[in-house]
Protein backbone atom coordinates (compact mmCIF):
# COMPACT_ATOMS: atom_id res chain seq x y z
CA UNK A 1 0.00 0.00 0.00
CA UNK A 2 1.37 3.42 -0.96
CA UNK A 3 2.17 5.59 2.04
CA UNK A 4 0.26 8.82 2.60
CA UNK A 5 2.34 11.96 2.03
CA UNK A 6 1.94 14.91 4.36
CA UNK A 7 1.65 18.51 3.24
CA UNK A 8 4.72 20.70 3.78
CA UNK A 9 4.41 24.47 3.87
CA UNK A 10 6.94 26.97 2.59
CA UNK A 11 8.17 27.86 6.07
CA UNK A 12 9.03 24.25 6.93
CA UNK A 13 10.74 23.72 3.56
CA UNK A 14 12.89 26.83 4.03
CA UNK A 15 14.27 25.56 7.36
CA UNK A 16 15.98 22.60 5.63
CA UNK A 17 18.61 24.67 3.84
CA UNK A 18 21.95 23.34 5.09
CA UNK A 19 24.46 20.79 3.82
CA UNK A 20 23.61 18.48 6.72
CA UNK A 21 19.86 19.00 6.33
CA UNK A 22 18.81 19.75 2.78
CA UNK A 23 15.36 19.59 1.20
CA UNK A 24 14.21 20.84 -2.18
CA UNK A 25 10.85 20.86 -3.95
CA UNK A 26 10.51 19.69 -7.54
CA UNK A 27 7.13 19.68 -9.28
CA UNK A 28 5.39 20.17 -5.89
CA UNK A 29 7.13 17.12 -4.38
CA UNK A 30 9.54 17.71 -1.49
CA UNK A 31 12.69 15.56 -1.34
CA UNK A 32 15.34 15.09 1.31
CA UNK A 33 18.58 15.09 -0.68
CA UNK A 34 21.01 15.40 2.24
CA UNK A 35 22.55 11.96 1.73
CA UNK A 36 22.68 12.36 -2.05
CA UNK A 37 24.65 15.62 -2.14
CA UNK A 38 28.16 14.11 -1.65
CA UNK A 39 27.65 11.88 -4.72
CA UNK A 40 26.17 14.59 -6.93
CA UNK A 41 28.32 14.66 -10.10
CA UNK A 42 28.59 18.45 -10.01
CA UNK A 43 29.23 18.76 -6.29
CA UNK A 44 26.92 20.16 -3.61
CA UNK A 45 27.17 23.85 -4.55
CA UNK A 46 24.36 23.93 -7.12
CA UNK A 47 22.10 21.97 -4.77
CA UNK A 48 22.84 24.23 -1.79
CA UNK A 49 22.00 27.22 -3.94
CA UNK A 50 18.45 25.86 -4.10
CA UNK A 51 18.30 24.32 -0.62
CA UNK A 52 15.04 24.95 1.19
CA UNK A 53 13.40 26.27 -1.96
CA UNK A 54 11.15 25.23 -4.81
CA UNK A 55 13.87 24.24 -7.32
CA UNK A 56 11.50 23.25 -10.14
CA UNK A 57 12.52 26.02 -12.54
CA UNK A 58 16.24 25.33 -12.20
CA UNK A 59 15.71 21.56 -12.32
CA UNK A 60 13.48 21.59 -15.40
CA UNK A 61 15.92 23.61 -17.46
CA UNK A 62 17.81 20.39 -18.13
CA UNK A 63 16.30 17.44 -16.23
CA UNK A 64 13.10 15.50 -16.69
CA UNK A 65 10.80 14.62 -13.76
CA UNK A 66 11.77 10.93 -13.74
CA UNK A 67 15.45 11.67 -13.07
CA UNK A 68 15.13 12.63 -9.42
CA UNK A 69 12.85 9.68 -8.73
CA UNK A 70 15.28 7.21 -10.29
CA UNK A 71 18.33 8.79 -8.66
CA UNK A 72 17.27 9.09 -5.02
CA UNK A 73 16.93 6.16 -2.66
CA UNK A 74 13.40 5.05 -1.74
CA UNK A 75 11.88 7.03 1.10
CA UNK A 76 13.49 10.36 0.21
CA UNK A 77 10.17 11.81 -0.93
CA UNK A 78 9.06 13.44 2.34
CA UNK A 79 5.87 15.23 1.35
CA UNK A 80 3.93 17.49 -1.00
CA UNK A 81 4.42 21.24 -1.15
CA UNK A 82 1.39 23.19 0.07
CA UNK A 83 -0.08 24.54 -3.16
CA UNK A 84 -1.98 27.24 -1.32
CA UNK A 85 1.31 28.90 -0.50
CA UNK A 86 3.13 28.45 -3.81
CA UNK A 87 1.71 31.70 -5.14
CA UNK A 88 3.35 33.54 -2.23
CA UNK A 89 6.86 32.44 -3.13
CA UNK A 90 9.39 35.16 -3.95
CA UNK A 91 9.65 35.86 -7.68
CA UNK A 92 13.08 34.21 -7.99
CA UNK A 93 11.70 30.95 -6.54
CA UNK A 94 8.48 30.56 -8.55
CA UNK A 95 8.23 27.57 -10.85
CA UNK A 96 7.29 29.06 -14.18
CA UNK A 97 7.48 26.11 -16.53
CA UNK A 98 6.49 28.18 -19.55
CA UNK A 99 9.45 30.45 -18.93
CA UNK A 100 11.78 27.48 -18.62
CA UNK A 101 10.58 26.02 -21.93
CA UNK A 102 10.99 29.39 -23.59
CA UNK A 103 14.54 29.60 -22.28
CA UNK A 104 15.59 26.17 -23.44
CA UNK A 105 14.07 26.62 -26.91
CA UNK A 106 14.67 30.30 -27.49
CA UNK A 107 16.18 31.64 -30.70
CA UNK A 108 19.44 33.52 -30.74
CA UNK A 109 17.96 36.34 -32.82
CA UNK A 110 14.16 36.27 -32.65
CA UNK A 111 13.77 39.77 -34.02
CA UNK A 112 15.53 39.03 -37.31
CA UNK A 113 15.07 35.30 -37.92
CA UNK A 114 11.83 33.64 -38.90
CA UNK A 115 12.06 29.88 -38.46
CA UNK A 116 11.00 28.20 -41.74
CA UNK A 117 7.96 25.98 -41.81
CA UNK A 118 8.96 22.32 -41.77
CA UNK A 119 7.78 21.63 -45.31
CA UNK A 120 10.31 24.18 -46.56
CA UNK A 121 13.19 22.11 -45.15
CA UNK A 122 14.44 19.91 -47.99
CA UNK A 123 17.94 18.79 -46.90
CA UNK A 124 19.97 18.00 -43.80
CA UNK A 125 21.89 21.24 -44.41
CA UNK A 126 18.63 23.17 -44.05
CA UNK A 127 18.16 21.64 -40.59
CA UNK A 128 21.71 22.61 -39.68
CA UNK A 129 21.08 26.22 -40.72
CA UNK A 130 17.95 26.37 -38.57
CA UNK A 131 19.78 24.85 -35.60
CA UNK A 132 22.57 27.41 -35.83
CA UNK A 133 20.03 30.22 -35.58
CA UNK A 134 17.66 28.73 -32.99
CA UNK A 135 19.77 26.81 -30.49
CA UNK A 136 21.29 28.58 -27.55
CA UNK A 137 24.90 29.63 -28.19
CA UNK A 138 26.13 26.90 -25.82
CA UNK A 139 23.84 24.29 -27.36
CA UNK A 140 25.07 25.10 -30.86
CA UNK A 141 28.71 25.05 -29.73
CA UNK A 142 28.26 21.66 -28.05
CA UNK A 143 26.57 20.04 -31.05
CA UNK A 144 28.62 21.53 -33.87
CA UNK A 145 32.09 21.67 -32.30
CA UNK A 146 34.90 19.27 -33.15
CA UNK A 147 38.51 18.75 -32.13
CA UNK A 148 41.13 21.50 -32.48
CA UNK A 149 41.56 22.54 -36.14
CA UNK A 150 38.48 20.65 -37.44
CA UNK A 151 40.52 18.73 -40.01
CA UNK A 152 38.85 15.37 -39.39
CA UNK A 153 35.43 17.01 -39.18
CA UNK A 154 35.89 18.50 -42.64
CA UNK A 155 37.46 15.39 -44.16
CA UNK A 156 34.63 13.16 -42.95
CA UNK A 157 32.27 14.95 -45.33
CA UNK A 158 34.64 16.04 -48.10
CA UNK A 159 36.01 12.54 -48.77
CA UNK A 160 32.53 11.35 -49.72
CA UNK A 161 32.56 14.03 -52.42
CA UNK A 162 35.83 12.64 -53.77
CA UNK A 163 34.30 9.21 -54.40
CA UNK A 164 32.31 9.03 -57.61
CA UNK A 165 29.27 6.92 -58.37
CA UNK A 166 29.22 4.81 -61.56
CA UNK A 167 25.58 4.54 -62.70
CA UNK A 168 24.18 1.66 -64.73
CA UNK A 169 21.22 2.32 -67.03
CA UNK A 170 18.41 0.46 -68.81
CA UNK A 171 17.41 -1.46 -65.69
CA UNK A 172 13.99 -1.97 -64.17
CA UNK A 173 13.86 0.37 -61.18
CA UNK A 174 10.12 0.88 -60.88
CA UNK A 175 10.37 -0.23 -57.26
CA UNK A 176 13.13 0.37 -54.75
CA UNK A 177 13.46 -1.56 -51.51
CA UNK A 178 15.46 0.07 -48.70
CA UNK A 179 14.68 -2.45 -45.97
CA UNK A 180 17.50 -4.29 -44.25
CA UNK A 181 18.58 -6.01 -41.05
CA UNK A 182 21.06 -4.38 -38.66
CA UNK A 183 22.45 -6.71 -35.98
CA UNK A 184 19.38 -8.88 -36.38
CA UNK A 185 16.94 -5.96 -36.11
CA UNK A 186 14.62 -5.03 -38.96
CA UNK A 187 15.00 -1.49 -40.27
CA UNK A 188 13.08 0.35 -42.97
CA UNK A 189 16.35 1.83 -44.25
CA UNK A 190 20.09 1.13 -43.94
CA UNK A 191 20.75 4.02 -41.56
CA UNK A 192 20.31 4.52 -37.82
CA UNK A 193 20.52 7.42 -35.38
CA UNK A 194 24.06 7.50 -34.01
CA UNK A 195 24.38 8.19 -30.29
CA UNK A 196 24.68 11.89 -29.48
CA UNK A 197 24.54 13.44 -26.02
CA UNK A 198 22.07 15.85 -24.46
CA UNK A 199 19.35 15.99 -27.12
CA UNK A 200 17.29 18.15 -24.77
CA UNK A 201 19.46 21.10 -25.77
CA UNK A 202 17.51 21.07 -29.05
CA UNK A 203 14.01 20.22 -27.80
CA UNK A 204 12.37 19.70 -24.42
CA UNK A 205 11.45 16.11 -25.35
CA UNK A 206 15.04 15.32 -26.40
CA UNK A 207 15.80 11.62 -26.84
CA UNK A 208 12.14 10.71 -26.28
CA UNK A 209 11.21 12.70 -29.39
CA UNK A 210 14.00 10.86 -31.23
CA UNK A 211 12.57 7.53 -30.06
CA UNK A 212 9.08 8.43 -31.24
CA UNK A 213 10.34 9.69 -34.57
CA UNK A 214 12.37 6.52 -35.10
CA UNK A 215 9.36 4.39 -34.21
CA UNK A 216 7.21 6.23 -36.75
CA UNK A 217 9.87 5.85 -39.44
CA UNK A 218 10.86 2.25 -38.64
CA UNK A 219 14.52 3.08 -38.05
CA UNK A 220 16.76 2.31 -35.06
CA UNK A 221 17.99 4.72 -32.41
CA UNK A 222 21.30 4.16 -30.63
CA UNK A 223 20.86 5.81 -27.23
CA UNK A 224 23.76 7.78 -25.77
CA UNK A 225 25.19 7.12 -22.31
CA UNK A 226 25.00 10.89 -21.87
CA UNK A 227 21.35 11.22 -22.80
CA UNK A 228 19.35 13.88 -20.98
CA UNK A 229 16.50 11.45 -20.25
CA UNK A 230 16.69 8.22 -18.22
CA UNK A 231 17.13 5.10 -20.34
CA UNK A 232 13.78 3.71 -19.25
CA UNK A 233 11.96 6.91 -20.21
CA UNK A 234 13.48 6.83 -23.70
CA UNK A 235 12.65 3.17 -24.32
CA UNK A 236 9.13 3.53 -22.95
CA UNK A 237 8.68 6.70 -24.99
CA UNK A 238 8.74 4.61 -28.15
CA UNK A 239 6.43 1.76 -29.10
CA UNK A 240 6.18 -1.86 -27.98
CA UNK A 241 8.99 -4.07 -29.33
CA UNK A 242 10.83 -1.10 -30.83
CA UNK A 243 14.50 -1.86 -31.48
CA UNK A 244 17.10 0.21 -29.64
CA UNK A 245 20.88 0.04 -29.42
CA UNK A 246 22.74 1.51 -26.45
CA UNK A 247 26.07 3.31 -26.62
CA UNK A 248 28.23 2.61 -23.59
CA UNK A 249 30.94 4.70 -21.99
CA UNK A 250 32.59 2.40 -19.48
CA UNK A 251 32.55 3.99 -16.04
CA UNK A 252 35.71 3.96 -13.91
CA UNK A 253 33.44 2.47 -11.26
CA UNK A 254 32.93 -0.83 -13.05
CA UNK A 255 29.98 -1.90 -10.91
CA UNK A 256 27.97 1.04 -12.25
CA UNK A 257 28.64 -0.16 -15.78
CA UNK A 258 27.54 -3.69 -14.89
CA UNK A 259 24.30 -2.37 -13.42
CA UNK A 260 23.67 -0.16 -16.45
CA UNK A 261 24.22 -3.05 -18.87
CA UNK A 262 21.83 -5.24 -16.93
CA UNK A 263 19.24 -2.48 -16.98
CA UNK A 264 19.67 -2.04 -20.73
CA UNK A 265 19.13 -5.76 -21.28
CA UNK A 266 16.05 -5.79 -19.03
CA UNK A 267 14.58 -2.89 -21.02
CA UNK A 268 14.95 -4.83 -24.27
CA UNK A 269 17.96 -3.07 -25.78
CA UNK A 270 19.22 -5.18 -28.69
CA UNK A 271 22.97 -4.39 -28.84
CA UNK A 272 25.70 -2.53 -26.95
CA UNK A 273 27.97 -0.10 -28.80
CA UNK A 274 31.11 0.24 -26.66
CA UNK A 275 32.78 3.58 -27.32
CA UNK A 276 36.56 3.13 -27.44
CA UNK A 277 37.77 6.29 -29.17
CA UNK A 278 37.07 8.81 -26.40
CA UNK A 279 38.65 7.51 -23.20
CA UNK A 280 39.88 11.08 -22.89
CA UNK A 281 37.74 13.78 -24.53
CA UNK A 282 39.14 15.76 -27.43
CA UNK A 283 39.77 19.50 -27.25
CA UNK A 284 36.70 21.14 -28.79
CA UNK A 285 37.58 24.81 -28.72
CA UNK A 286 34.21 26.24 -29.76
CA UNK A 287 32.66 24.31 -26.88
CA UNK A 288 35.39 25.38 -24.44
CA UNK A 289 35.00 29.08 -25.18
CA UNK A 290 31.45 29.30 -23.86
CA UNK A 291 30.72 28.73 -20.18
CA UNK A 292 28.84 25.55 -19.39
CA UNK A 293 25.50 25.55 -17.59
CA UNK A 294 26.25 24.07 -14.15
CA UNK A 295 22.76 22.57 -13.95
CA UNK A 296 23.31 20.36 -17.01
CA UNK A 297 23.70 16.63 -16.37
CA UNK A 298 23.01 13.30 -18.02
CA UNK A 299 20.16 11.27 -16.56
CA UNK A 300 21.89 7.98 -17.46
CA UNK A 301 25.59 8.42 -16.69
CA UNK A 302 25.21 11.23 -14.16
CA UNK A 303 27.90 13.22 -16.04
CA UNK A 304 27.77 16.89 -15.08
CA UNK A 305 28.69 20.04 -16.98
CA UNK A 306 30.90 22.59 -15.23
CA UNK A 307 33.72 25.06 -15.86
CA UNK A 308 37.43 25.11 -15.05
CA UNK A 309 40.63 26.83 -16.14
CA UNK A 310 40.60 25.01 -19.47
CA UNK A 311 37.16 26.39 -20.34
CA UNK A 312 33.58 25.19 -20.26
CA UNK A 313 33.67 22.28 -22.69
CA UNK A 314 30.66 20.10 -21.90
CA UNK A 315 32.14 17.08 -23.70
CA UNK A 316 35.36 17.24 -21.69
CA UNK A 317 33.83 18.06 -18.32
CA UNK A 318 31.06 15.48 -18.65
CA UNK A 319 33.58 12.78 -19.56
CA UNK A 320 35.48 12.73 -16.30
CA UNK A 321 33.89 9.47 -15.18
CA UNK A 322 35.33 7.46 -18.09
CA UNK A 323 37.48 4.39 -17.44
CA UNK A 324 40.87 5.06 -19.02
CA UNK A 325 42.06 1.51 -18.33
CA UNK A 326 39.59 -0.10 -20.77
CA UNK A 327 41.33 -2.69 -22.94
CA UNK A 328 40.59 -5.61 -25.24
CA UNK A 329 40.81 -7.94 -22.26
CA UNK A 330 37.59 -6.37 -20.94
CA UNK A 331 35.49 -7.61 -23.87
CA UNK A 332 34.61 -10.94 -22.17
CA UNK A 333 33.42 -9.02 -19.09
CA UNK A 334 31.23 -6.74 -21.24
CA UNK A 335 29.77 -9.76 -23.01
CA UNK A 336 29.01 -11.53 -19.75
CA UNK A 337 27.57 -8.44 -18.07
CA UNK A 338 25.29 -7.54 -20.97
CA UNK A 339 24.58 -10.88 -22.65
CA UNK A 340 23.96 -8.80 -25.77
CA UNK A 341 25.79 -8.37 -29.08
CA UNK A 342 28.87 -6.19 -28.64
CA UNK A 343 29.82 -3.61 -31.26
CA UNK A 344 33.13 -1.75 -30.95
CA UNK A 345 32.46 1.90 -31.73
CA UNK A 346 35.46 3.94 -32.78
CA UNK A 347 37.52 1.70 -35.09
CA UNK A 348 40.02 3.86 -36.99
CA UNK A 349 42.49 1.34 -38.42
CA UNK A 350 42.62 -2.21 -39.76
CA UNK A 351 44.67 -3.52 -36.83
CA UNK A 352 41.87 -2.77 -34.37
CA UNK A 353 39.22 -4.14 -36.71
CA UNK A 354 41.16 -7.43 -36.67
CA UNK A 355 41.31 -7.28 -32.86
CA UNK A 356 37.54 -6.92 -32.64
CA UNK A 357 37.20 -9.93 -34.93
CA UNK A 358 39.61 -11.96 -32.80
CA UNK A 359 37.52 -11.20 -29.71
CA UNK A 360 34.37 -12.40 -31.51
CA UNK A 361 32.58 -9.06 -31.41
CA UNK A 362 29.36 -9.03 -33.40
CA UNK A 363 30.21 -5.79 -35.16
CA UNK A 364 32.35 -2.69 -35.45
CA UNK A 365 31.40 0.92 -36.04
CA UNK A 366 34.08 2.62 -38.13
CA UNK A 367 34.02 6.06 -36.54
CA UNK A 368 36.21 8.91 -35.34
CA UNK A 369 33.59 10.35 -32.98
CA UNK A 370 32.41 12.80 -35.59
CA UNK A 371 35.82 14.47 -35.59
CA UNK A 372 35.36 15.33 -31.91
CA UNK A 373 38.22 13.28 -30.42
CA UNK A 374 41.59 13.18 -32.20
CA UNK A 375 41.96 15.73 -34.95
CA UNK A 376 43.69 14.53 -38.16
CA UNK A 377 42.44 11.00 -37.52
CA UNK A 378 41.43 9.49 -40.88
CA UNK A 379 37.96 10.16 -42.28
CA UNK A 380 35.72 7.16 -41.70
CA UNK A 381 35.22 6.30 -45.36
CA UNK A 382 39.03 6.11 -45.80
CA UNK A 383 39.26 3.71 -42.87
CA UNK A 384 36.58 1.59 -44.51
CA UNK A 385 38.80 1.34 -47.60
CA UNK A 386 41.78 0.43 -45.39
CA UNK A 387 39.86 -2.57 -44.04
CA UNK A 388 39.41 -3.85 -47.60
CA UNK A 389 43.12 -3.40 -48.30
CA UNK A 390 44.48 -5.07 -45.16
CA UNK A 391 41.82 -7.29 -43.58
CA UNK A 392 38.92 -7.91 -45.99
CA UNK A 393 37.94 -10.97 -43.97
CA UNK A 394 36.31 -8.77 -41.32
CA UNK A 395 33.40 -8.08 -43.67
CA UNK A 396 32.52 -11.79 -43.60
CA UNK A 397 32.99 -12.22 -39.85
CA UNK A 398 31.29 -9.11 -38.42
CA UNK A 399 28.76 -6.47 -39.36
CA UNK A 400 30.70 -3.39 -40.38
CA UNK A 401 28.94 -0.08 -39.76
CA UNK A 402 30.23 3.42 -40.43
CA UNK A 403 29.35 6.96 -39.33
CA UNK A 404 30.77 10.46 -39.66
CA UNK A 405 30.18 13.04 -42.37
CA UNK A 406 27.12 11.50 -44.02
CA UNK A 407 24.72 14.26 -45.02
CA UNK A 408 23.18 12.89 -48.23
CA UNK A 409 21.54 9.71 -49.39
CA UNK A 410 24.25 9.44 -52.04
CA UNK A 411 26.86 9.38 -49.23
CA UNK A 412 25.03 6.44 -47.71
CA UNK A 413 24.98 4.58 -51.03
CA UNK A 414 28.76 5.00 -51.40
CA UNK A 415 29.37 3.60 -47.91
CA UNK A 416 27.07 0.64 -48.60
CA UNK A 417 28.85 -0.03 -51.91
CA UNK A 418 32.11 -0.18 -49.96
CA UNK A 419 30.85 -2.88 -47.63
CA UNK A 420 29.09 -1.07 -44.78
CA UNK A 421 26.01 -2.97 -43.59
CA UNK A 422 24.44 0.32 -42.48
CA UNK A 423 25.44 3.88 -41.64
CA UNK A 424 24.96 6.04 -38.56
CA UNK A 425 23.84 9.67 -38.64
CA UNK A 426 24.35 11.86 -35.56
CA UNK A 427 24.42 15.66 -35.79
CA UNK A 428 21.75 15.97 -38.52
CA UNK A 429 19.20 14.20 -36.32
CA UNK A 430 20.08 16.47 -33.39
CA UNK A 431 19.52 19.48 -35.64
CA UNK A 432 16.19 18.02 -36.81
CA UNK A 433 15.02 18.09 -33.20
CA UNK A 434 14.57 21.84 -33.51
CA UNK A 435 11.21 20.74 -34.93
CA UNK A 436 10.66 17.95 -32.39
CA UNK A 437 9.43 14.51 -33.39
CA UNK A 438 8.10 15.82 -36.71
CA UNK A 439 11.58 17.08 -37.56
CA UNK A 440 13.08 13.63 -36.92
CA UNK A 441 10.49 12.02 -39.16
CA UNK A 442 11.00 14.63 -41.88
CA UNK A 443 14.78 14.18 -41.93
CA UNK A 444 14.40 10.40 -42.10
CA UNK A 445 12.07 10.82 -45.09
CA UNK A 446 14.55 13.17 -46.78
CA UNK A 447 17.34 10.62 -46.39
CA UNK A 448 15.14 7.79 -47.62
CA UNK A 449 14.10 9.78 -50.67
CA UNK A 450 17.68 10.77 -51.50
CA UNK A 451 18.94 7.21 -51.06
CA UNK A 452 16.12 5.74 -53.14
CA UNK A 453 16.70 8.30 -55.90
CA UNK A 454 20.43 7.56 -55.92
CA UNK A 455 19.80 3.82 -56.07
CA UNK A 456 17.39 4.11 -58.97
CA UNK A 457 19.69 6.43 -60.92
CA UNK A 458 22.46 3.85 -60.41
CA UNK A 459 20.20 1.07 -61.67
CA UNK A 460 19.82 -0.58 -58.24
CA UNK A 461 16.30 -1.62 -57.12
CA UNK A 462 17.32 -3.05 -53.74
CA UNK A 463 20.27 -3.25 -51.37
CA UNK A 464 21.24 -6.80 -52.37
CA UNK A 465 22.56 -5.42 -55.66
CA UNK A 466 24.86 -2.80 -54.13
CA UNK A 467 28.52 -3.55 -54.97
CA UNK A 468 32.00 -1.93 -55.17
CA UNK A 469 31.60 -1.74 -58.96
CA UNK A 470 29.24 1.18 -58.36
CA UNK A 471 31.96 3.51 -57.07
CA UNK A 472 35.20 5.04 -58.34
CA UNK A 473 37.60 5.60 -55.43
CA UNK A 474 40.74 6.47 -57.42
CA UNK A 475 40.88 10.04 -56.15
CA UNK A 476 41.54 8.71 -52.63
CA UNK A 477 43.10 5.30 -53.30
CA UNK A 478 46.63 6.65 -52.92
CA UNK A 479 45.79 7.64 -49.34
CA UNK A 480 44.68 4.15 -48.30
CA UNK A 481 47.27 2.30 -46.16
CA UNK A 482 48.18 -1.11 -47.58
CA UNK A 483 49.95 -2.41 -44.47
CA UNK A 484 49.68 -1.89 -40.73
CA UNK A 485 53.11 -0.29 -40.37
CA UNK A 486 54.60 2.65 -42.22
CA UNK A 487 55.45 1.70 -45.82
CA UNK A 488 59.07 2.90 -45.73
CA UNK A 489 60.02 4.49 -42.37
CA UNK A 490 61.65 1.71 -40.36
CA UNK A 491 62.43 3.61 -37.15
CA UNK A 492 61.24 1.80 -34.02
CA UNK A 493 60.80 3.26 -30.54
CA UNK A 494 63.48 2.51 -27.97
CA UNK A 495 62.89 1.96 -24.28
CA UNK A 496 63.41 4.91 -21.96
CA UNK A 497 66.32 4.05 -19.67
Amino acid sequence: MARSLRTIDIDELSRHNREDDCWIAVESEVYDITDYMPSHPGGPAIILKNAGKDATATYNEIHVPETIKETLAPGKLVGLLDQAEVVNLPEDQKSDIDQVEEKTNRTMSKDVYAKPELHKIISSKDFEDVAEKTLTPKGWAFYSSAATDLVTLGNNASFYRRIMLRPRVMRDVRKADLTCSILGCHSSAPFFVSPAAMARLAHKDGEVALARGCASEGIIQCISSNAAFPLQSIVEGGVTNQSFFFQLYVNAEREKTTQLLQKARDLGVRAIFVTVDAHVPGKREADERLAADNTMASAISGAKASNDKKGGGMGRLMGQYLDQTLSWHDIPWLKEASRLPIVIKGIQCAADAKKAMEYDCQGILVSNHGGRSLDTAPPSILTLLELHAICPEVFDRMEVLVDGGLTRGSDMLKALALGAKAVGVGRPFLYSLTYGQEGVEHLSQIFKDELETSMRLCGIPDLTQVSPAMVNTRDVDHLVPREEGHPWIKWTPKANL
